[in-house]
C-alpha cells in the first residue's frame, strides 16, 4: 500500500542548470509507455474523453464540472484527483520546471525540464494531453535513496515532488555521487519509508472497517477475528439488549469472556464500560472493542478493572495484521491486502 502524496501550492526554491536560484517546481510522472517519452521527447497524461484542456475555462470548478461530464460514474475522490491532476498539467507546470520520470523498462530515473506548452495530441493512443521535455539525465535507480525512490512511486499518474525534490535535482550536478556509497553505509530513509508503507496500510485497514462495517457487522468481524486467534465465539442475536455482542472461549472450559463491540466515531466513555462490567458473573473476563479510542477516564477504569481489557483502533488493526491470513476469505476480500517484503533499518533484523 502505498502513500499518496497531496499537491502542494508551495513552490520549492531550486537552482536552474546555469547556477541561478529561482522559483522552480518538480514534478514527478508516471507512464506504461516509456518509449513514447523518452524517444520524442515529452511528457503525456492520458483522459483522452476529457479531450483538449485548453478549451475548458480556467477555474479548478471548471474542471471538475467537465469531469463530471465526461465520466458521470466517477467516484469523488476520482473527480478530486482526476481533474486535479488534469488542471494542473495545464495551468500550473511551467516551461522551465523540472520534471522525474521512472522509466520500468531501464530502471533508470529520467530528469528533464518542462521544454513547450500544453498541446492536445489527438492521435491514436490513451496519452494525449502532452508537453515537451528536454531530457538531460538517465540515472540508475540504485544512485537514489529509498525514500526519494518511494516519493516517485506515487500511485497518481501526475504529482508534486516535495520531500526528495533537493536530492533529484542535485543529481543534475557534475560531481554527484550516489546516496549510499559504501556496504556500512545505511540509507538513513529507509526507516522512514518502511514506517510510511505500514503507517498507510494501518490506515487503510481502519478506513475499510469504519465504512463498511457498522454495528452487527463489525461484532461478526471481530468474531471471526477471535477464531483465527483460537477462540469459540457465538454471537449473540441481533437486537439483543445484553450487553454482551460475543461470547468467547478459549476452550471447553471456562472462563468465558464476554465482548461488546462499539462502531461509533466517538471515543468510549467510562459509563459505556461500565455497563459490560454489569452484565458479567463471577469468574467471567471481559473484552470491549472499538474503532475509535477511550476517554481519559474510560482509560483509568480499564487500567484499575484488570478482568477487562480495552482494544482501540489502532490495536485492533495491529491483531488484524498479526492474524490477517487466518481471517475468513469474506473478510479478507473486504480488506484485500498483499504480502510483500519492504526494506528496514539493520537494527530492525
Amino acid at each position: 500500500m502505498g502513500v499518496i502524496p497531496s499537491f502542494s501550492d508551495k513552490k520549492r526554491r531550486t537552482k536552474s542548470i546555469d547556477g541561478n536560484s529561482e522559483d522552480k517546481k518538480v514534478w514527478g510522472i508516471h507512464t506504461q509507455n516509456d518509449s513514447l517519452f523518452l524517444n520524442n521527447d515529452l511528457i503525456a497524461i492520458g483522459w483522452r474523453d476529457f479531450g483538449d484542456l485548453s478549451k475548458v475555462e480556467e477555474s479548478r470548478d471548471a474542471f471538475k464540472a467537465h469531469y463530471i461530464e465526461v465520466y458521470p460514474d466517477a467516484k469523488k475522490g476520482q473527480i478530486a484527483n482526476g481533474a486535479g491532476m488534469l488542471y494542473r498539467f495545464l495551468h500550473e507546470v511551467q516551461i522551465g520546471d523540472y520534471v522525474v520520470f521512472p522509466s520500468k523498462t531501464d530502471r533508470k530515473i529520467n530528469i528533464g525540464t518542462i521544454d513547450g506548452d500544453y498541446y492536445f495530441e489527438d492521435s491514436d493512443g490513451e496519452y494525449v494531453q502532452r508537453r515537451k521535455v528536454k531530457w538531460l539525465k538517465h540515472i540508475p535507480r540504485l544512485n537514489f535513496s529509498q525514500g526519494a525512490l518511494y516519493e516517485v512511486g506515487s500511485a497518481m499518474s501526475f504529482f508534486s515532488v516535495k520531500n526528495y525534490a533537493d536530492e533529484f535535482l542535485s543529481a543534475l550536478d557534475k560531481d554527484f555521487k550516489k546516496s549510499v556509497t559504501s556496504d556500512d553505509a545505511e540509507d538513513e530513509s529507509v526507516g522512514a519509508t518502511a514506517e510510511d508503507i505500514v503507517e498507510s496500510t494501518k490506515d487503510f485497514i481502519l478506513k475499510e472497517l469504519s465504512r463498511q462495517l457498522k454495528g452487527y457487522d463489525l461484532e461478526a468481524f471481530v468474531a471471526d477475528l477471535l477464531r483465527a486467534m483460537g477462540y469459540r465465539t457465538t454471537v449473540s442475536a441481533q437486537g439483543g439488549d445484553s450487553g454482551i455482542d460475543i461470547t468467547a472461549y478459549k476452550d471447553e472450559l471456562p472462563p468465558r469472556i464476554l465482548v461488546q463491540v462499539k462502531s461509533q466515531d466517538s471515543d468510549i466513555k467510562e459509563t459505556t464500560i461500565q455497563s459490560l462490567k454489569g452484565a458479567m458473573r463471577e469468574g467471567d473476563y471481559g473484552l470491549f472493542v472499538t474503532l475509535s479510542n477511550y476517554t481519559k477516564n474510560a482509560q483509568k477504569y480499564l487500567d484499575s478493572t484488570p478482568i477487562i481489557r480495552g482494544i482501540n483502533g489502532t490495536e485492533l488493526v495491529d491483531l488484524i495484521l498479526k492474524y490477517y491470513e487466518d481471517l475468513s476469505e469474506k473478510y479478507r476480500k473486504m480488506i484485500p491486502l498483499k504480502m510483500v517484503y519492504i526494506p528496514v533499518p539493520k537494527d530492525e533484523n
